[in-house]
């Protein structure tokens, strides 16, 4: 069995998994318990330096006091504490909640990593997937690995979404995405519009609103509150993203189909009564936005809490795009390539959704090269 440090131009593997967050990890655990070989069986290629995902590009600020949750991995319980075996201080206590999300989660992963012996690569940056006979081959600078079943679970935290407005290049102040914030101290006495109507948007609000002159928040949308999220809810809203997929069309974002949740942070928000909302602007100013009415509102900062898209460009040699925009999904499998499969795409974008998604794209791969001999098998012969 060849190891998955191997330097070679190209190597032969059964399955690559891109992408080593939530739905990457979920694939990689299946792959391992259903019985595939770290290295020639499968490899993860990972763009991250270090383990974490996404999670770990989150800003400080962000606590385990404030997020809504941290959901398992397969086949381990996260922990309140934020430890990999979910043990509690004797005295019940959590030591845990006023860490950095970013670190707690990147220690979980790493600790995850190592205990399954998951064969992960990086810092491994892909820069395209093309395919060349019965093969996808996935390229990244000057290696090639050359796979029967390729599992994207590349998510989307690359692909901030900016809005274009009219003016927005004329604006004399400051335009940052959300992905780029780092906490409250830089907006110190600036007047700040946040655009945006999910937790993002909340948590730079509740934060900033204790430093900045003025904040403003702006909404395409009116958001919508919900106390709970039942189990009818989730799969109302999986149902809803998944005929998108299945009719090639991009998929919805989260709280547009959601919702906003009375999590931690959107209820410390309401207590400083920065979540008063104002229809979205119709330009930008050199100075601020204005309002279809003539409505002024000064700015020296706005922070687009615009949520992102799915980080697909390196899949682009293999022209899977619809004409609706969007990638056909039968389950987690892409309809113009049964070797390729998207998980933490469309419906399987929530971290529950990710975890499921990574079990049934594991057993989707064995059964479409179940009729194949595998890599080891053909080398043999």
């Amino acid at each position: 069995m060849g190891s998955p440090e191997e330097t070679q131009a190209q190597a032969e593997v059964d399955v690559v998994v891109i992408g080593a967050g939530q739905a990457g990890l979920s694939s990689a655990y299946h792959l391992r318990r259903d019985g595939w070989a770290p290295g020639t069986g499968f490899v993860v290629l990972d763009a991250d330096p270090l383990p974490g995902g996404a999670w770990r590009h989150r800003p400080s600020t962000l606590t385990m006091a404030k997020v809504h949750g941290i959901f398992d991995l397969p086949g381990s319980r996260f922990g309140t504490a934020g430890s990999d075996d979910g043990r509690d201080d004797a005295d019940g206590t959590d030591p845990g909640v006023s860490r950095p999300v970013a670190e707690v989660v990147a220690d979980y992963f790493a600790a995850y990593e190592r205990r399954n012996a998951l064969p992960v690569l990086r810092p491994v940056r892909v820069d395209s997937v093309r395919e060349f006979g019965d093969r996808l081959v996935v390229a990244a600078g000057d290696r090639e690995w050359a796979a029967r079943a390729v599992i994207n679970a590349t998510g989307t935290w690359r692909r901030p979404y900016w809005p274009a407005y009219p003016g927005a290049a004329g604006f004399a102040g400051r335009q940052l995405h959300s992905a780029s914030y780092r906490g409250p101290a830089e907006f110190a006495g600036r007047r700040v519009v946040v655009v945006g109507g999910g937790n993002s948007a909340a948590q730079i609000l509740s934060e900033i609103a204790d430093v900045a002159a003025a904040t403003t928040w702006v909404t395409r949308r009116p958001p919508v509150f919900r106390d709970g999220f039942t189990r009818e809810d989730g799969r109302a809203a999986v149902a809803r993203v998944e005929e998108r997929v299945r009719a090639g069309l991009p998929p919805q974002s989260v709280v547009s189909v959601t919702g906003l949740a009375y999590t931690t942070v959107v209820k410390e928000a309401l207590r400083k009564g920065v979540l008063t909302r104002l229809p979205m602007f119709e330009r930008i100013r050199p100075d601020g936005v204005v309002w279809p009415d003539g409505a002024f509102v000064p700015a020296d900062v706005i922070v687009w809490a615009t949520g992102f898209r799915p980080d697909l460009g390196h899949l682009a040699p293999l022209r899977l795009r619809e004409p609706g925009g969007g990638i056909a999904m039968d389950g987690t499998r892409v309809v113009a390539q049964p070797r390729l499969h998207l998980v933490g795409y469309g419906p399987s974008a929530s971290t529950v959704g990710a975890n499921r998604a990574g079990r049934a794209a594991a057993r989707e791969v064995a059964r479409l090269l179940a009729t194949e001999l595998p890599v080891a098998d053909q080398d043999a012969g």
